[in-house]
């Protein structure tokens, strides 16, 4: 049994992460500043005698015990990274300085959440952990895209200086309950607009692609990475599977019964093209690789919507069609 650190453990991806290790009976501490984050995601767990909670800021230093950290903490949708860019590169530049430093004093485990837009708009595809992407240094995604990119120097360099156990995740679109209502991102949009009779707003033509990855899924390769010996090297986390946009927005109204249309807008400045992970290198070390398919997910996330948004008193004009 381990003391586990988990940043941003009352997000999305945090709070699944931190259910799935309290299953494992590990001891959790569990951090967040609740910007993007919410107590809802851990109500289920409060009272839990292996979950600590505490209010903080990863900009800040703590002093704490622990064996392992998985640091998530940083806003994930553009939507969110982009209200307040300058404090985005802050958190991910200084927190996972303060992060590295504890792992440093107290010897400790450390994974970083990293992500695909570290590869930018990219050239190369599928993308392999090889490619060096192709970000632009100065967009509006660049306070997150380049943030992540000096938070995976400074873990090499820690690790290469000081002989910090470290592992890096470039984690690929993920899904599943417990997103926010005003996420932002493609599957959270299509689903909270269907269910709300709004516009499916689909930007440029719908042809750029992704893959999704189902939150469960994602949170075996996390452990999975955290608990593989000496693997130091990137690993992509993500669904290999890839789909238009138009088609991601397809199945959802296949799902929901919605009286809602189509609504094409421009683009967003440095909005990739194409995404899709090549996970060789998680299906070998890690003996991971994704077993829920787009459908299966969208068919656990939306019931989840539609009792969210029925719980903040939104108007509910759709119904489902499973």
């Amino acid at each position: 049994m381990a003391r586990i650190l988990v940043t941003g453990g009352a997000g999305f991806i945090g709070s699944h992460l931190v259910e799935y290790l309290l299953k494992q009976e590990h001891d959790l501490i569990c951090l967040d500043n609740y910007f993007t984050g919410s107590k809802a995601n851990l109500q289920d767990l409060r009272g839990h005698p292996g979950l600590e909670l505490i209010r903080h800021d990863v900009v800040n230093p703590i002093m704490l015990e622990v064996d392992q950290i998985y640091h998530l903490a940083c806003p994930a949708s553009p939507v969110h990274y982009q209200y307040n860019p300058v404090k985005t590169i802050k958190t991910n530049v200084l927190g996972t300085l303060n992060m590295l430093g504890l792992a440093k004093r107290v010897k400790a485990r450390i994974l970083l959440a990293s992500t695909s837009e570290i590869y930018g708009d990219p050239q190369m595809h599928p993308q392999t952990e090889a490619y060096w992407g192709n970000v632009n240094p100065i967009g509006v995604r660049s306070c997150y895209d380049e943030g992540k990119r000096v938070a995976e120097t400074l873990m090499m360099d820690y690790h290469r200086q000081n002989g910090v156990d470290i592992r890096i995740a470039r984690i690929f679109n993920t899904y599943g309950p417990r997103m926010a209502i005003n996420d932002g991102r493609v599957v959270s949009n299509f689903i909270v607009q269907a269910l709300t009779g709004r516009e499916i707003t689909i930007f440029g033509e719908g042809r750029q692609t992704r893959s999704f990855c189902y939150v469960s899924d994602l949170v075996d390769g996390l452990v999975r990475l955290m608990n593989r010996p000496d693997q130091f090297e990137p690993v992509n986390l993500g669904n290999p599977e890839e789909y238009p946009i138009m088609e991601v927005a397809r199945q959802v109204l296949a799902l929901i019964d919605t009286p809602s249309t189509l609504a094409f807008r421009p683009l967003p400045q440095d909005d990739p093209g194409r995404r899709r992970p090549d996970i060789t290198r998680a299906q070998e070390a890690l003996g991971w690789q994704p077993t829920v398919t787009l459908t299966t997910g969208l068919k656990e996330t939306i019931p989840y919507f539609a009792q969210k948004l029925a719980q903040e008193n939104y108007q509910m004009v759709a119904k489902l069609n499973f």
